[in-house]
C-alpha cells in the first residue's frame, strides 16, 4: 500500500494530520494522494467518508492501483472571494471526516452484518448481494445451506428481525482482524468462502467461538454491536432467483421508525380508532366506500341513460350541450348511447375542461376536429363516430362550434 489507512487502525478518529504526496487533474477534477489517511474510500456497498482536506470538501473518495484519491474542491467562496487551490505536494495539513456520516455507515453496515449471519444460520442463507441506498439497504439472499428452505416468507424474514435485534441487545463485541494471507483467515469460522488470497480483514461479531457472524469485509464497524440500535425489516420479494430484503439500521430504522408511527397515529386519530380496532375500522370504512362507489355507479348510470333519452327527444341539427358537473368519461358514455340517432352532428361539453366532444353517425368527427379545431389554438382528435377538441378559452368552444355548424350545412 502507497499510504497509511489510519481508518483500519483506529475507527474512531475523526481528526489526524497528513502529508500531501500527490496532486492531480482528471476529468475537471482535483484529486489528493495523502501517505496516510482516515477518509475509508467507497467499497464493500458502503460508500465513502466525507469531511475536509486542509480546509477544502472532500466530496469523493476511492481507491486505484493501491492508493487512496480523494476527490476536493478546491475553488471555493470564502468571506465573499473566491479563492484558488492553494495545496502543494509536500504540504502537511489537517483533514477530518464527517463524523455523522461515518457513524450511519457503521451502523448500518454492521446490521446488515449481524441480519446476513442469522439468514445463514437459520435457513442456510447466502448473501449475493449488498446495496446501501439513501431510503433503504437490502440484501440478496440465495438459499443455498440448507435444501429444506426453498422460500423466505416474512414470518422468516421476522424471525430473522428479532433474533438481530436480540444480538444488538446483548452487545456483542465487534472485532476486525487483518491478515496478510488467506492461509491465517480460513482458521476462522466463515460464513461465506474467501474470494481474495492476501491482505485479508475479518470481521467478527461475539465470539469466534460461536459467532453471531463472521465474515470477509473492508467496512468500518462499530465497536460494539449495541451502537447499532437497531435493525428494521420492510419487505422481502422474489429477485433472480434469491430473495431481496429491504431493511434498515441504526439511527435512520429509529427515525423511519418515528415517521411511520406518527402516520399510524394520524390514522388512528382520523378514524377514532387505537391500535387494537385500528384495521377493523379501516375496513369498515372500505366497506362504506365501496357501498358508496356501488351507489354512485348506478346513479350515473340512471342519470347518463336519461340524459341521452331527453336528448334524442329534442335533437337537432347541430344540437348542443354543457355539462358542469359530469366528467368527460360520463359525457362520452351519453355519446355512446345517442349512437345510431344524429343526424347530422351532436356537441357535448365539458365546461371545466373546455372541452367539445362531437358524436356523428353520418361525418367524421375525427377529421372534422383535425381540420378545424387548430383554428383556434384547440388541439384534439378521435375517430369517425366521436371526436373530442380541448381550447384554452372558453370562448373558442362556442366559435369552434359554430364553424362546425357552418361547414356541414
Amino acid at each position: 500500500m502507497k499510504n497509511r489507512r489510519l481508518f483500519k487502525e483506529n475507527v474512531y478518529m475523526k481528526e489526524a494530520t497528513a502529508k500531501i504526496t500527490g496532486i492531480s487533474e482528471k476529468d475537471g477534477k482535483t484529486l489528493v494522494t495523502l501517505d496516510q489517511t482516515i477518509f475509508f474510500p467507497t467499497g464493500g456497498g458502503q460508500s465513502c467518508d466525507v469531511g475536509k482536506l486542509g480546509g477544502y470538501d472532500v466530496v469523493d473518495v476511492f481507491e486505484a492501483d493501491d492508493d487512496i484519491f480523494h476527490e476536493v474542491c478546491t475553488t471555493q467562496v470564502l468571506d465573499g472571494d473566491r479563492e484558488q487551490n492553494s495545496l502543494q505536494i509536500g504540504d502537511e495539513i489537517e483533514i477530518s471526516i464527517d463524523w455523522a456520516h461515518r457513524f450511519d455507515n457503521m451502523q448500518r453496515h454492521c446490521g446488515e452484518h449481524i441480519m446476513s449471519g442469522i439468514f445463514f444460520e437459520l435457513y442456510g442463507g447466502v448473501n449475493r448481494g449488498f446495496h446501501m441506498g439513501e431510503d433503504y439497504m437490502t440484501i440478496d439472499i440465495s438459499l443455498e445451506e440448507k435444501p429444506e428452505f426453498n422460500k423466505i416468507t416474512w414470518e422468516m424474514a421476522k424471525e430473522v428481525e428479532l433474533r438481530t435485534n436480540m444480538v444488538i441487545w446483548q452487545n456483542l463485541p465487534v472485532i476486525t482482524r487483518h491478515f496478510d494471507k488467506r492461509e491465517e483467515a480460513e482458521n476462522l469460522p466463515l460464513r461465506k468462502a474467501l474470494a481474495f488470497d492476501e491482505d485479508i480483514t475479518i470481521v467478527c461479531v461475539g465470539s469466534v467461538d460461536n459467532p453471531a457472524d463472521c465474515v470477509a469485509c473492508c467496512g468500518t464497524h462499530p465497536a460494539t454491536v449495541g451502537q447499532v440500535g437497531m435493525v428494521k425489516i420492510y419487505k422481502v420479494e422474489s429477485n433472480k432467483g434469491m430473495f431481496r430484503i429491504y431493511f434498515e439500521a441504526g439511527e435512520r430504522a429509529f427515525r423511519q421508525y418515528q415517521e411511520r408511527f406518527d402516520v399510524l397515529t394520524i390514522l388512528e386519530n382520523k378514524l377514532s380508532a387505537g391500535f387494537s380496532d385500528l384495521m377493523d375500522k379501516y375496513e369498515a370504512q372500505q366497506e362504506k366506500v365501496k357501498e358508496s362507489k356501488n351507489q354512485l355507479y348506478h346513479l350515473k348510470k340512471a342519470v347518463i341513460k336519461k340524459e341521452a333519452e331527453e336528448i334524442k327527444n329534442n335533437m337537432r341539427p347541430a344540437f348542443a350541450k354543457k355539462y358542469d358537473i359530469l366528467s368527460i368519461n360520463d359525457i362520452l358514455d351519453i355519446g355512446k348511447e345517442l349512437q345510431g340517432s344524429i343526424d347530422t352532428i351532436a356537441f357535448l361539453v365539458h365546461s371545466p375542461s373546455n372541452t367539445v366532444l362531437l358524436f356523428s353517425d353520418k361525418h367524421d368527427c375525427g377529421k372534422l376536429v383535425k381540420e378545424n379545431a387548430s383554428i383556434y389554438g384547440g388541439k384534439g382528435g378521435g375517430g369517425k363516430q366521436s371526436a373530442r377538441a380541448i381550447f384554452t378559452k372558453e370562448e373558442y368552444v362556442d366559435t369552434f362550434m359554430d364553424l362546425i355548424e357552418k361547414h356541414l350545412r
